[in-house]
């Protein structure tokens, strides 16, 4: 409280106006609401089972999802010695490796200059299966058709 004299609303502004400040404090409902939750509240047993039960479904539901596989799509250029390399026969060779994981896809001859062409390759692998070192390892062991091998395109699927 503060010191000196309660005087009526009109003595200080317009005389036709009512006093509604004492109403206004005297207002003790507020104790009774708790808007953001006690943390000396006790769970009870029942709400204790239920969130038990519900963690138990939601962790057999979770179990029973498959597994995502994480897979890449790989755009290869695979460039021959010169342009008398026999193409068919480079691209049967690059087809020929098989792996788990390893699907090939459509090819295609790509002119590089000089009458020389590469091979563009599609494959799609299983990350954890494949990896392009591999790939780059088994296609550069031909050697008599291919003089390097490069990725042009990864892309996750």
């Amino acid at each position: 409280s503060l010191p000196g004299v309660k005087k009526a609303l009109g003595k200080y502004g317009p005389a036709d106006v009512e006093d509604t400040t004492g109403a206004a404090t005297d207002s003790k409902d507020d104790d009774d609401i708790d808007l953001f939750g006690s943390d000396d509240e006790e769970e009870s047993e029942e709400a204790k089972k239920l969130r038990e039960e519900r963690l138990a479904q939601y962790e057999s539901k979770k179990s029973k999802k498959p597994a995502v596989v994480a897979k890449s799509s790989i755009l290869l250029d695979v460039k021959p010695w010169d342009d008398e390399t026999d193409m068919a026969k480079l691209e049967e060779c690059v087809r020929s490796i098989q792996a788990d994981g390893l699907v090939w896809g459509s090819s295609k001859l790509v002119p590089v200059g000089y009458g020389i062409k590469k091979l563009q390759i599609q494959c799609v692998v299983e990350d954890d299966k494949v990896g392009t070192d591999m790939l780059e390892e088994r296609i550069t062991a031909f050697e008599d058709y291919v003089q390097s091998m490069d990725v042009a395109a990864f892309n996750k699927i």
